[in-house]
């Protein structure tokens, strides 16, 4: 599968924000904590357009995902594909590509993810191991394979 990554804009916003949404949903309701308003404010409050690139395929729009700088390493977070393109390796290919950035410059890499979901296996086959969990969400922490050269982490 085809796809590009570029910088977020703040003109991406709302179609994030409806993507995440939907992609968010299931887990959510299944954990009974799904809001219509909540879901969607949580992104737009959390937006750092500087950290946020969005995933093209095919020249259309397809997700987003975050790695924001921290003084841990590095925060994988908003890792949104559209439902239709889910299965099909471009999560993979994404999450590889930010990986090898990532082990490049010796960082280590940290997510969470909702109990229960699916895109926990996506980290656990990229090396991501649980640190702490809770009811809700499972933290997870993958570090850097190869110590590198020290440089700046930009989309």
């Amino acid at each position: 599968m085809d796809w590009t990554v570029r910088s977020a804009e703040t003109a991406d916003i709302e179609v994030i924000v409806e993507l995440r949404a939907v992609v968010m949903r299931p887990d959510l309701e299944r954990l009974g904590r799904f809001d219509p308003h909540r879901v969607r404010q949580r992104f737009r409050d959390a937006f750092r357009a500087e950290h946020t690139s969005v995933i093209e395929s095919g020249g259309a729009f397809a997700g987003c995902v975050a790695l924001r700088p921290a003084a841990d390493g590095l925060w994988l977070e908003h890792f949104f594909l559209d439902p239709r393109l889910q299965g099909r390796g471009l999560g993979s290919a994404v999450l590889g590509s930010l990986l090898e950035r990532a082990d490049a410059e010796g960082a280590t890499v940290r997510l969470n993810v909702l109990q229960g979901s699916a895109a926990r296996r996506l980290y656990e086959r990229h090396g991501f191991a649980v640190e702490t969990e809770d009811p809700i969400d499972v933290f997870m922490v993958r570090a850097a394979r190869v110590a590198s050269r020290s440089c700046s982490f930009s989309n």
